[in-house]
């Protein structure tokens, strides 16, 4: 007995703090102890003294001073197990019946040899009570008895336990049996009580990772995790599982899903175009220091406001007339908005170029110019050059010499002539239109030398 006191105090030592019931994780238990065997029972003529001294151990039972039973069971579910129990005993102490009101006599039957395989069905009621290490159960059964060499007979049983387990798998037990016998013979085999008491060690869960948790519980059976995951790993040790966290390695706040924001602006850094330095969300988490919806690392001036067509700087104005250079058709020449940023053709302009275009001489009934009017030519097509956003028509007139058809011809030919010229000269061509109208329109009378002059005439007219 001394050696089994010493084995159960060296369990307890090594049991842990957490502790459960048999169930699915540890499907299988071994127990095994000490039983003691009491007679009384079948002693006694009334329910009531057959218990009322259930643990006289010292006038009534007999115990072997060694481990003396054997339990071995299987988790089936609904807090049900089933086991077999194999016990050995030595009865030296067996209870008579009181004779009238004499005291109950113990006697030795003769050192009787006492083995017994029974049949046990457990119900738990750990669950029920929600403790978390005191696990009482009741339970019914069946077996067979043997006393010696001479008798033996079936048993009923049934009868309460308790257990205290330490941790998932060591636990000690206690469990009390009657065994009721349906012999008539007590010196057969009497009705009696059973006590066991040991220890029990569950077996049989499945923990692949060694974490402690067994699979069947593990969301992460594969690898070793915390308890408070399921079993999942924690790596950053944020508390948010490597599964549930989109940043594993690299510790992060739950509303980010486990991911840091290094320059707290809200915005997780696998997300932030800019990490380091705080930003807004509509950009990524880049800064905007001037403010203009674009990100400073996009922006080419990123501390003056500018439209993003043009790089997040502002438009310029070369010329400085107030019209920007996106929107200015002379951004090189001063103009005016109302001419979308070129210069206006004043009066005096067009009275200037008409002055020069009286002094175009052509060649006497021909389209050609003569020699000194070129420096008249040029002179216009700098004008013209001065305002690249206007548009010009060139109009032929002749005097009343010759026919009016062949008139016509000729101016229109003169007309073109001067536009050609001015095209080869750097004037676009869209600026530019041509028309003759012959002798149609004098300004001067035809009957003198001078009015026939004054009548063969290029005019240059603005297009408005």
């Amino acid at each position: 007995m001394k050696h089994l006191n010493k084995l159960f105090v060296a369990m307890v030592m090594l049991a842990g703090l957490s502790s459960q019931a048999q169930d699915s994780n540890n499907p299988w238990a071994i127990s095994f102890g000490v039983n003691a065997v009491d007679t009384r029972v079948s002693a006694a003529s009334k329910v009531e003294d057959q218990f009322s001294q259930f643990f006289n151990a010292k006038d009534n039972w007999n115990i072997l001073p060694s481990v003396s039973y054997v339990n071995l069971s299987k988790y089936v579910g609904s807090n049900f197990s089933f086991g077999v129990t194999g016990s050995i005993n030595k009865l030296t102490k067996f209870v008579l019946p009181r004779v009238g009101k004499d005291a109950y006599m113990v006697v030795n039957p003769g050192d009787v040899n006492y083995y017994a395989v029974d049949g046990v069905i457990n119900y738990s009621m750990m669950s029920l009570i929600k403790s978390k290490g005191f696990d009482p159960s009741i339970h019914i059964g069946g077996g067979y008895t043997w006393l010696g060499d001479v008798s033996s007979a079936g048993t009923v049983n049934g009868g309460l336990g308790l257990a205290y387990w330490f941790s998932d798998n060591v636990g000690i037990s206690y469990r009390a049996t009657y065994k009721y016998s349906f012999e008539d013979d007590r010196a057969v085999m009497p009705t009696h009580m059973q006590h066991f008491a040991g220890l029990t060690f569950k077996f049989g869960g499945k923990d692949t990772d060694g974490d402690g948790i067994y699979d069947k519980d593990d969301a992460c059976p594969d690898v070793a995790g915390l308890k408070q995951f399921n079993g999942c790993p924690d790596t950053d040790g944020d508390g948010i599982a490597d599964k549930d966290d989109a940043c594993p390695d690299v510790a992060g706040p739950i509303e980010f899903n486990g991911c840091p924001d290094t320059d707290g602006d809200g915005i997780a850094d696998k997300d932030d175009a800019c990490p380091e330095v705080a930003g807004l969300k509509a950009l990524k988490g880049c800064p905007d220091t001037d403010g203009d919806g674009i990100a400073d690392k996009d922006d080419k001036c990123p501390d003056v406001k500018g439209p993003k067509e043009n790089g997040g700087c502002p438009w310029p104005d070369r010329d400085g007339d107030g019209v920007l250079d996106k929107d200015d058709k002379c951004p090189d020449v001063k103009g005016t908005v109302a001419n979308n940023g070129c210069p206006e053709v004043s009066d005096e302009v067009v009275k200037k170029l008409n002055d020069y275009a009286k002094t175009i001489l052509f060649d006497s009934g021909k389209a050609s110019f003569q020699k000194q009017t070129y420096p008249v030519l040029q002179s216009i097509a700098s004008i013209l050059k001065e305002y690249p956003n206007s548009k010009f028509s060139l109009e032929g007139h002749t005097d009343s010499d010759g026919k009016d058809a062949a008139n016509l011809i000729l101016s229109d030919d003169r007309a073109a002539a001067v536009k050609n010229y001015l095209i080869e000269n750097g004037i676009e061509t869209n600026r530019l239109s041509s028309k003759g109208f012959g002798e149609a329109m004098p300004i001067d009378s035809n009957k003198t030398k001078a009015g026939k002059a004054n009548n063969r005439r290029v005019e240059v007219k603005l297009v408005k």
